[in-house]
């Protein structure tokens, strides 16, 4: 097995591992697709890690984030990284640890978006750090979403454009994965109580929450007209479908949806699109 082979099933490995959410999808695309997409999910995931780490204290988590940050604006260096890294090396996962394997296994074409997206969101991110994710305002859920989530939709909506010359609004891109990422508020609401956070601005109730993602998902749904490649339909359907369902879910009182219910709905769609 050649390292480019080897490191392509490490990759595919490491995305089964850290997303319940995008792995299936992932793993539908074309070939051409599925490196890319999934070397940038991974690049994300890797900065994701540090700042949703429980071990870190916030100083620490900014320093990592920001110091990242300023490396993925240049031409990013694995040795450089290494250092930046090496005080916390124990306490770090897998997939931030390799975060130079991730950006060498990304077509050159499109890596510079990647890297760029990458960035800004590890900055964005060391900044709600540093605010202790204290959300205030919709303002503030604005843009603490768009930090954690809509800069995936606007990084996809790059890499769609770059594949095959797919134009989409980036209003909507970031829409739909605010709207992901809404969902999972409202799902962990009890879980971020527990270590002392709240994602609801001042004065929400769960029922304005549930009314901020319908309106971000209904932008979700308008992102999915624009795209005509059936691929790509097929790979943005699946996280919108299980953000649909968990939202229908939790208004009836349940948790969250059942590892059935969910392996129904991917069959569903997979199963319509033949």
């Amino acid at each position: 097995m050649n390292d480019v082979t080897r490191l392509e099933k490490e990759a595919m490995q490491m995305l089964k591992e850290t997303s319940r959410t995008f792995y299936i999808p992932i793993k539908i695309l074309k070939p051409k697709l599925r490196k890319t997409v999934g070397s940038a999910y991974l690049c994300m995931r890797a900065i994701d890690e540090i700042e949703d780490h429980e071990q870190l204290d916030p100083e620490a988590k900014q320093y990592l984030l920001r110091s990242t940050g300023e490396l993925l604006k240049g031409k990013f260096s694995s040795v450089a990284y290494g250092e930046i890294i090496k005080p916390y090396e124990n306490e770090l996962p897998e997939v931030t640890k390799r975060l130079g394997d991730w950006i060498a296994f990304c077509p050159e074409g499109i890596v510079d978006k990647v890297l760029e997206s990458t960035s800004i969101m590890a900055n964005g991110m060391a900044d709600w750090v540093e605010k202790n994710w204290q959300i205030r305002t919709k303002e503030d859920l604005d843009d603490y979403t768009y930090y954690v989530a809509g800069l995936v939709g606007v990084m996809l909506s790059d890499i769609w454009k770059w594949y095959d010359n797919t134009e989409t609004v980036p209003e909507l891109a970031i829409g739909y994965g605010r709207g992901l990422q809404a969902v999972n508020v409202l799902r962990n609401q009890e879980e971020d109580l527990d270590r002392g956070v709240r994602f609801f601005p001042n004065n929400w109730s769960r029922e304005d929450m549930f009314q901020y993602a319908e309106a971000n998902l209904a932008k979700a749904d308008e992102y999915m007209k624009s795209i005509k490649t059936k691929n790509i339909i097929l790979f943005c359907r699946i996280p919108l479908a299980l953000a649909y369902r968990t939202l229908h879910a939790l208004k009836s009182g349940n948790e969250k949806m059942s590892r059935q219910e969910v392996e129904m709905t991917v069959n569903e769609i997979l199963n319509n699109d033949e």
